[in-house]
Parts: structure tokens; C-alpha cells; sequence
């Protein structure tokens, strides 16, 4: 059986938007042309790749999903032997799609996407965002080629870029505005908690020193923290470097006990990314996370 690379791009762009009519608007055929490419493959394979509800549309079968990540990996390997060949011609090409948090999306990527278009402007980059939970789904699913994420980076092999930790933020004219640093422990029922993968750090660390932690408060973004700290609404707890990301005039403090986390990339092999892939994690390694240009508050 001979698998067509065409055939699989249109497996693809259907399994990625779980619908043939905009799969096929995004490649430009007709739907027709696309139920039939995958009709001939779930024959060719002798498996059902998609079922056909009537109230969820398409969904991937058990077997739609393992071939799945096959198709993604065969994609990654045609991609990877074109780059080679350009490389060899010093010309390279190809795409690079990358998953990262808004922190580092914000305060890193656009220096480092400046630098490597810069030398490499054929090559396309995609940059997708999400938790640092979806990113490692994302690399697991080989959906994208590697990720920026907070530890812990579970099995997959990493690069630690920074070194990061957590810090409260109240408002001016705060009844602690005076102190040092802030005891967790005292303000329990008053934190307010910015979620962004530092989820686990903080409660391994809180168990450690036996504080329970009261979920008063829990926001998705570090705007919406801001504000609420603002409002009066609590005690900020956000990552050092997430803080960097957004403009405030909040006073920064920090807490006992400390929290730390790390910051890296991560893939399933470093070895084995494409040559687009392992020139972009370069720039990235060679971006000074600690430059503070980078982290000014504004």
C-alpha cells in the first residue's frame, strides 16, 4: 500500500478541524474531493477513521487517533528531509510551530522571531498559546513541533531557560505595604491566585509547610489579577515572570514560603527536531531571560 503525502495533508487538515466543509474551504478543494480522500484511506487502512454524529459532527475513532499522531510524525519526517536538503544548500525553509504561554509570548518571542526571520526568512513560523497542561498535550500529540512551558516537564526532555518564582502584589496605601515580605499562611482567606501551570509548585510547596491552601479567589490571566488586586479584592499571587508580561503600578512583594518553578522547552527530542526547529530553540537559548530590558514594569 502506497500512502499519499496528499492524502494524509487532507486527513490531516480534517482530523485538526473536525469538519470537511471548512477542511476543504482551507485547502482548496471541494468537499466532495475531501469525504473522498478520506473514504479512500479508511478503505485502503480497513479501519473507520471518523464517526459521524449526528449532535457532535466528526470525532476520531480509538484507531482515527493513533494514526493521528502517525500522520503528524510522517509530516514531521517530510518536513525534516526537505529542511536537509535546503540546509545542505544553505538555504533554509520549511515551518516551525512552536507552543507557549502569553508571558513568554509577550516578553520573549517577538525579539527572538525578529533575530531568526532575520537570518532565516523562509521559513514559516507558527506560534500557537495555551497552559503549560496544553502545551505538553500539544508536543505529546505532536501537534506542534516543541513548547515553552513551566515545570515540572513531566517525561519529556527539556532545556531550562529561567528560573522563576512567585511574588504577591497588593495596591498603594495596603496595610502591608510596610512589610517585608508576606506569610502565606496568615492571608489564606485573602489570596487572590493567577493560574498558568505554577499550580502544583505552589501547592507542593504549601503542603510542605503545612498550610492549607483556601482557594479564596482563582483568575486565568494576569490582567484580570491586576484588577482585582486593584479592586481591593485581595492578596495578588502571581509568578515573577508572569507579572513582567503586563503593565501595572502595584507594589511587589515577596512570600513565605518562597516558591519556585523553572521555565524551559520541551520536546520529545532535541535530536530529532527539524533543522528549522533546532535553529529557532538555539535563538531562544541565546535570548538573556534575565536582560531587564525585557521585564521592565511599565
Amino acid at each position: 500500500m502506497v500512502m499519499k503525502m496528499n492524502n494524509l495533508e487532507t486527513f490531516l487538515k480534517v482530523a485538526e478541524k473536525m469538519n470537511i466543509t471548512e477542511a476543504a474551504r482551507e485547502l482548496y478543494i471541494s468537499q466532495p474531493a475531501v469525504s473522498k480522500v478520506v473514504k479512500n484511506l479508511e478503505e485502503s487502512l480497513g479501519v473507520k477513521l471518523f464517526l459521524r454524529d449526528k449532535q457532535n459532527g466528526l470525532l476520531l475513532t480509538e484507531v482515527g487517533k493513533e494514526i493521528l499522531i502517525l500522520a503528524r510524525k510522517m509530516k514531521l519526517i517530510e518536513n525534516k528531509m526537505y529542511q536537509v536538503a535546503y540546509q545542505e544548500n544553505q538555504l533554509l525553509r520549511g515551518k516551525v510551530k512552536v507552543g507557549s504561554f502569553p508571558a513568554v509570548s509577550t516578553k520573549i518571542l517577538p525579539q527572538v522571531i525578529s533575530l531568526f526571520r532575520s537570518k532565516f526568512p523562509d521559513v514559516k513560523i507558527e506560534l500557537v498559546e495555551g497552559t503549560s497542561n496544553q502545551i505538553k498535550k500539544w508536543v505529546g500529540e505532536r501537534s506542534i513541533d516543541f513548547g515553552i512551558v513551566s515545570s515540572p516537564f513531566d517525561s519529556f526532555e527539556y532545556k531550562v531557560l529561567y528560573h522563576d518564582y512567585m511574588v504577591a502584589v497588593i495596591p498603594d496605601h495596603h496595610n502591608l505595604s510596610d512589610v517585608q515580605k508576606i506569610n502565606l499562611e496568615n492571608y489564606q482567606g485573602d489570596i487572590i491566585f493567577c493560574k498558568g501551570g505554577h499550580e502544583l509548585a505552589l501547592t507542593k510547596k504549601l503542603q510542605k509547610n503545612d498550610i492549607t491552601y483556601k482557594e479564596n479567589l482563582t483568575v486565568q490571566n494576569a490582567e484580570t489579577l491586576i484588577n482585582m488586586v486593584k479592586r481591593n479584592l485581595g492578596i495578588g499571587i502571581i509568578s515573577s515572570f508572569t507579572l513582567s508580561s503586563v503593565r501595572h503600578h502595584l507594589i511587589i512583594k515577596d512570600i513565605i514560603p518562597r516558591v519556585t518553578r523553572e521555565i524551559g522547552v520541551i520536546t520529545h527530542s532535541f535530536e530529532e527536531v527539524t533543522p528549522a526547529s533546532k535553529n529557532f530553540i538555539n535563538f531562544i537559548m541565546d535570548t538573556d531571560f534575565n536582560d531587564q530590558a525585557l521585564f521592565e514594569t511599565q
